[in-house]
């Protein structure tokens, strides 16, 4: 899985006023917890734009007054009406800690059942994961070139080793829908 470094500044005093006046200067009220002490700190709002906005799992290389962790986003908060980031809480990850992420899933293959005429559906953009950061992949490969009209691949389809899916096994992922232009087998 791919980092980012971000670095940060402890926040000297915490509330509502002081949160709001951060962010008139560009910078991200953050909390990251789950580890040995819970920081509050800021972040400038410009080294956000590598971590959020991309279809891409990364996790952060953080450093905040000196000290150095590893985390991963754990949530965010945007403002309703403009879209703008207001706050960002982070899971500190330690060696041997187990961790929650949804992983992007990308679909490989020529499916013969689009070849005759079908539609390929994706159901699902992103599986959500658990196991070590070490052996969390940037994304999870479908394969369809086995798929015919009608065919569909389950989350109970998939295995990968050190990795356990959160998701319903029933839940369909990618199937091949029959159309009106199917051209029928001889």
């Amino acid at each position: 899985m791919k980092s980012v470094s971000m670095s940060g500044s402890l926040r000297e005093n915490v509330g509502k006023k002081d949160a709001k006046a951060q962010r008139a200067n560009g910078l991200i009220p953050c909390v990251i917890y789950g580890g040995k002490e819970q920081l509050q700190f800021v972040v400038e709002e410009e080294q956000f734009r590598h971590l959020l906005f991309t279809p891409e799992v990364k996790y952060v290389e953080l450093e905040v007054d000196g000290k150095k962790f590893e985390a991963v986003v754990q949530a965010t908060q945007w403002h309703p009406i403009t879209d703008h980031l207001l706050h960002v809480d982070f899971l500190e990850v330690t060696e041997g800690k187990f961790v929650t992420i949804g992983i992007p899933i990308k679909i490989t293959g020529i499916s013969p059942g689009v070849l005759r005429g079908g539609k390929m559906v994706k159901k699902m953009r992103k599986i959500t994961v658990k196991g070590l950061l070490k052996d969390i992949p940037e994304e999870i490969i479908v394969d369809i070139s086995n798929l015919d009209i009608n065919d569909i691949i389950k989350v109970g389809d998939l295995a990968i080793p050190n990795l356990t899916f959160i998701e319903n096994p029933g839940t369909i992922i990618v199937n091949i829908a029959s159309t009106r232009n199917v051209v029928e087998a001889h």
